[in-house]
């Protein structure tokens, strides 16, 4: 029996997430297809787990996914494996957008959606490897490389098989006594955020799986021991499908709890939010992303602040966690952008918040125009995980932007918003405020040489190592440090 060996490369820096690593369910996904052609499929998670690199010598095929921040780690498993006589595929959003990088260290690189791309691959790979005609490939025949045409995205996702998460080699970690089970039920986005790359990959348009598909799936997982995390970058996109799907739940009495990502406009149908709750919705990633107006228009949000507000007392009205995620680094951001952030994430009454830095991803809009004007500090992809400065900003140095993020987070996360909602008894928001406060704490620890290179970086007037008066100014300064 031919074998295949998936990995799921781990961070290489510390993040708020890193105590509730979830996989990405693109190996999964295609390590069942092979699997259903009777394939032996191994899959390693590195956040669940190390990579025995002894068993990967008696595989045929290793497939290695990636993200960006995650593309240095992919690439030196990808040369040991080789290294090995094992040949090498690797997809994700990274090499889907720099493939002649990842063909550096791979045979093969499948750009974008990869299950009729792996499949007819290996449909040659059987027969003949006669390569030319499968889509999204790239690969070096004769040692140049060849980038075969995309293929039109799947359309009808009900045809790909439910991922079999028993391919996993290692255990699945629980939070709270709880076992995380992510599922997807619908790809793409018509929006398009200058910052963001999921575009490139699945396309604009939305495509969704049938109600009755997905049940048939949450069926499996019908457990209060288990906690659904649903993958779709924006749950409510359509709002009366949403509602569909909420109203199989509540009619099934499904038993676990679940979260998911969606944008403000959710609380524009109040029956879909009561739906959400009745449903068991325990969490909403939103992605707020700024408080400045300015800065929304740049991005191409299509969101007002009005909206945000709006989002999160409608929310919170109805019991629903909710995790705000901002970012800061627009050029139309500075320090009365971070004060104004942090001032609504805490009137707001948030039960997390995650204030990131602007990272230029490959394949997003605000890439191509920071590479354009030579603004790019630091092309190491292991910087690339929104924690740290890797551009040139317009209204702060590198180091002020840095900071900005700590002390965010510094003050969110304070001891005395932690008495207030200990007072409150908010023992959720007190539980992750005592995480992350320590996660801010061993960032900075842990990147200290980091920060002493944006130090020297900065210019001279800007490179006291204790904190500026107009920071202590903007942000309430109360011995943060």
């Amino acid at each position: 029996m031919a074998k295949m060996v998936f990995i799921e490369p781990k961070a290489p820096n510390l993040h708020i997430f890193s105590k509730f690593p979830l996989p990405r369910l693109g190996s999964f996904l295609l390590g069942t297809l092979m699997k259903e052609r009777g394939w032996d499929v191994e899959i390693f998670v590195e956040e669940l787990g190390e990579v025995d690199f002894d068993d990967l010598r008696s595989a045929d095929l290793v497939g290695i996914s990636t993200i960006t921040s995650t593309a240095p780690r992919a690439y030196a498993i990808a040369d040991a494996v080789r290294g090995m006589g094992v040949p090498v595929i690797m997809g994700g959003p990274h090499v889907t957008f720099l493939p002649e990088e990842g063909l550096e260290h791979s045979d093969f690189v499948v750009r974008g959606e990869g299950e009729h791309a792996l499949m007819s691959f290996i449909d040659q790979w059987e027969n003949g490897r006669d390569f030319s005609s499968v889509p999204n490939l790239s690969y070096k025949p004769n040692g140049e490389i060849h980038h075969n045409p995309i293929a039109p995205h799947v359309c009808n996702l009900d045809s790909n098989p439910f991922p079999d998460l028993s391919l996993l080699k290692g255990k699945y970690r629980r939070v709270a006594g709880r076992l995380i089970i992510p599922i997807q039920t619908s790809r793409g986005c018509p929006f398009d955020c200058s910052f963001c790359s999921v575009t490139g990959m699945f396309g604009r348009k939305y495509r969704f799986r049938s109600t009755e598909n997905i049940m048939e799936e949450l069926r499996r997982y019908n457990e209060r021991k288990n906690f659904v995390f649903f993958y779709d970058d924006n749950f409510a996109a359509n709002p009366k499908r949403t509602k569909a799907l909420l109203k199989a739940m509540i009619a099934e009495k499904m038993k676990f709890n679940w979260s998911t990502q969606l944008r403000t406009d959710v609380v524009k149908d109040l029956e879909l939010v009561r739906l959400m709750k009745k449903a068991g919705c325990h969490t909403l990633f939103i992605g707020f992303e700024s408080v400045n107006p300015a800065s929304l228009k740049a991005m191409k949000k299509k969101q007002t602040v009005a909206e945000i507000v709006e989002a999160a007392r409608i929310l919170r009205r109805h019991r629903i966690h909710v995790h705000g995620m901002f970012v800061y680094g627009f050029d139309e951001d500075d320090w009365h952008t971070v004060k104004a952030t942090v001032s609504f994430a805490k009137r707001a009454g948030l039960t997390s918040s995650q204030f990131l830095i602007l990272t230029p991803f490959p394949g997003s809009d605000f890439y191509k125009s920071l590479a354009s004007t030579d603004r790019i500090t630091f092309d190491d992809w292991n910087l690339y995980d929104a924690h740290h400065v890797v551009f040139k900003p317009r209204h702060f140095s590198s180091l002020d932007l840095q900071r900005a993020q700590i002390l965010s987070h510094a003050k969110f996360y304070s001891l005395m918003q932690m008495a207030k909602k200990f007072v409150e008894g908010r023992w959720v928001d007190l539980g992750l405020a005592a995480y992350a406060r320590g996660i801010n704490r061993k960032w900075k620890k842990r990147n200290r040489t980091f920060l002493k290179v944006l130090e020297l970086l900065t210019p001279r007037k800007n490179t006291s190592i204790q904190i500026s008066y107009h920071e202590k100014v903007v942000l309430g300064y109360t011995g943060l440090r």
